[in-house]
């Protein structure tokens, strides 16, 4: 099995930013037709991305399967400048080096992440995709129509929509080594000529990669995880009502993670990278309800009048060994987390086509989230207790305007506004001794901020002919501020982007590409550091920036033999600045700065004196210089209905830094690159793929929590079989 090839699915021959293949379609057209037209939604309208003037990415569910990406965090190996970083209870999400670097929940993600149109908190967003019609990554600030937590670009996941045409739908199962398993599938009934219902569902797992050899026999980085989703359509006329509704159960037994060498606990490691210590027994499940209702009514002019209303809760509950050691004064963290969220958008749009097109809209969102957590440590309790409320409003509009009939000017502009609110408390101690029964209050978590920004876009679009694209833009991005307490606050990030790109189609349509340069203007990165004089982590302003790089994708078909390739290259750099290492002092809680002269006794106080430093700047954090991959497939015809499709695929993600101390020992993910192959026969509605990831067995970091690293899945391989109709 260690030779076995990797496998695409259905429309094997499209590439990773490809549309599938239609199935009635005969294979000796699909070996000699040109590449497929890629299909959009993002910007509230179908369009060939192609036409559209923005650098971006889209993978329809046969290139997502080609591409092995089961879960958000796949999505880095098909797509240039994204970088995804496990970091415990939230993903690093950054694309050209901007999005999220803080575990905090006071900061809000820099890049907007979507399933079905609706925003996406960024807890539980490592759920399994299934059932999908497309995934499109759009890289820089959209300021205008996806407006604030968009600095670095913005994510929209868009599952299958019910069809009133016919009976239609798939199953398949799959299993592998590492005790990989899978069951999918999806239904679609249409009720009548104008109502369908469409169901899908999946049940996903494998054993832990991973032995623990401490004293709980722990199943951390294990998987067992389930979900479904129902989709009603109805659609009368020229009214269209969408209703989808899913529920995901997602169970990992803990985060499994090891002491960075070199760090407080490293010297604790044992065995190899797959090899676990825990002194504590670790858990942690995840659940998400999201229900969204799109309302759509086009009048008599073509104008089309959009609702889309949403509900989403999505909760996280755990125990996690925060030194990941058995070492003497480990600490143990019950964590849970609830995060509940309300949000509507309406749009008026005008029809496409003519000389004046245009998008007018409003957005709300209000979240309710709550957290509690308790840290012990040799017994000693501390719990932190914030309830956060976030208000979320903005109104937008985007008019694009052919100045001739080759050369469009667009302008868009978004005003947002947010508020935040929130209680509680650090208290330590509770049910010791000489404490107050509920623990002493040493820290105030209580405070409100708001603030509004102005984001938009000013391009200009020009058609050369029919198969090249040149487009240049100036777009300002925003993500909000927050609070930490009372009387401290931070302000918002802000970016101006300045872009150029080029599409075109060559080779009578069988070459595709795609190159954009850009340069970003960054201010005031938000970051968790220590405050000495609480002695607890508080998100501050901390530093100016400026991002500038090129990318570029093409994709390509010639007969039976497709290839892509895609590349990014991301120079940063941010400011130097003075704060606390947080690697060099011990963990847990230190309490306040102690007067002058007074030794450290934690939890009272500690001395901070001695770890703090001044750097001269650096790398944006979990931002890769370099990021590139590729594909190579090829259909061989084995019969009027037969066809043989290998495929093999690459993709490297460069090194990145993870803390502002750019220690090379304890603050890089060192760069790699994942060989995985796929092989599909195909006969009729039928197939049987044989698949494999991480080909070459490597060994690599996938991301850091505090002191802690993850890592990457090794070796795996497996059979999937199924059927559509």
């Amino acid at each position: 099995m260690k030779r076995i090839l990797l496998v695409t699915s259905t429309a094997i021959v499209s590439l990773c930013t490809g549309q599938a293949w239609a199935q009635d379609a005969t294979p000796q057209a699909a070996a000699s037709d040109p590449l497929g037209e890629i299909v959009v939604t993002a910007q509230r309208r179908t369009e060939n991305l192609q036409k559209v003037p923005v650098s971006a990415s889209a993978l329809d569910a046969s290139a997502l399967k080609a591409n092995a990406v089961v879960r958000l965090n796949d999505l880095q190996n098909a797509t240039p400048g994204l970088s995804i970083s496990d970091a415990g209870v939230t993903s690093a999400i950054n694309i050209r080096g901007i999005g999220l670097a803080s575990n905090s929940p006071n900061v809000t993600a820099g890049v907007a992440t979507y399933v079905d149109g609706l925003f996406q908190p960024p807890i539980v967003q490592a759920n399994s995709f299934y059932d999908l019609a497309s995934v499109e990554v759009l890289r820089g600030p959209q300021g205008t129509l996806v407006g604030s937590n968009s600095t670095g670009g913005a994510i929209f996941i868009n599952s299958r929509n019910p069809d009133v045409d016919r009976i239609s739908g798939y199953a398949e199962g799959s299993a592998g080594n590492r005790g990989n398993f899978g069951l999918e599938g999806a239904l679609n009934v249409p009720l009548s000529s104008n109502l369908a219902v469409r169901g899908a569902g999946f049940y996903r797992g494998h054993d832990s990669y991973f032995t623990d050899v401490g004293p709980f026999n722990n199943k951390a980085g294990k998987l067992d995880e389930k979900g479904g989703r129902i989709g009603v359509l109805w659609e009368p006329g020229d009214f269209r009502a969408l209703l989808k509704v899913q529920y995901n159960d997602r169970d990992i037994g803990g985060y499994a993670y090891r002491p960075i060498r070199g760090t407080e606990f490293g010297d604790f490691r044992v065995g190899d990278i797959y090899t676990l210590s825990y002194d504590t027994p670790v858990a942690i499940r995840e659940k998400a309800f999201i229900a969204s209702l799109e309302l759509r009514q086009e009048f008599a002019n073509g104008i089309v009048l959009r609702s889309l209303s949403g509900y989403q809760s999505k909760k996280i509950e755990g125990v996690n060994d925060l030194d990941a050691s058995q070492a003497p004064g480990g600490i143990r963290e019950d964590y849970y987390a609830r995060e509940r969220q309300y949000s509507e958008e309406v749009n008026l749009i005008s029809p496409a086509g003519g000389t004046f097109e245009w998008i007018l809209g409003g957005y709300f969102q209000r979240n309710e989230i709550k957290v509690r957590i308790r840290q012990t440590q040799v017994g000693f309790p501390t719990d932190i207790d914030p309830d956060n409320v976030r208000t979320t409003l903005g109104a937008f509009a985007q008019g694009s305007y052919r100045i001739t009939p080759d050369v469009q000017l667009q302008l868009g502009g978004r005003y947002s506004h947010y508020k935040a609110s929130g209680v509680g408390q650090v208290r330590i101690g509770a049910g010791i001794p000489g404490f107050p029964p509920g623990g002493l209050p040493v820290a105030d978590l209580s405070g409100a901020h708001q603030d509004g920004r102005v984001t938009g876009k000013a391009a200009i679009n020009w058609t050369v002919d029919p198969d090249n694209l040149l487009y240049a833009f100036v777009a300002r991005g925003y993500k909000p501020g927050g609070f930490n307490a009372v009387d401290s606050e931070f302000r918002p990030e802000t970016v101006w982007n300045y872009e150029i790109g080029w599409k075109a189609s060559l080779f009578d349509r069988h070459v595709r590409t795609q190159i954009s340069a850009f340069y970003n203007d960054y201010s005031a990165f938000q970051f968790e550091v220590v405050e000495p004089s609480t002695g607890f982590n508080g998100v501050q302003n901390i530093s100016q920036g400026t991002i500038k790089g090129i990318e570029g994708q093409l994709q390509s078909k010639f007969g039976g033999f497709s290839f892509d390739a895609n590349f990014a290259y991301v120079h940063s750099k941010l400011s130097g600045l003075t704060f606390v290492n947080t690697r060099a002092i011990p963990s847990g809680n230190l309490g306040p700065q102690c007067p002058v002269g007074t030794p450290s006794t934690p939890p009272f106080c500690y001395d901070y004196t001695p770890a703090i430093i001044t750097t001269d700047g650096g790398p944006n954090l979990y931002s890769p210089k370099w990021t590139y991959g590729g594909s190579a497939a090829y259909e061989f015809q084995l019969g009027d209905d037969v066809t043989l499709t290998p495929r093999v695929n690459y993709s490297h993600v460069g090194s990145r830094f993870t803390y502002l101390a750019y220690s090379p020992v304890s603050d890089r993910i060192a760069g790699y690159g994942l060989l995985s192959g796929i092989v599909t026969l195909r006969t009729g509605q039928f197939h049987i793929e044989a698949y494999g990831t991480n080909l070459t067995g490597k060994r690599y970091v996938s991301g850091q929590f505090g002191l802690r690293e993850f890592y990457g899945a090794p070796r795996e391989y497996g059979i999937r079989a199924g059927f559509t109709f």
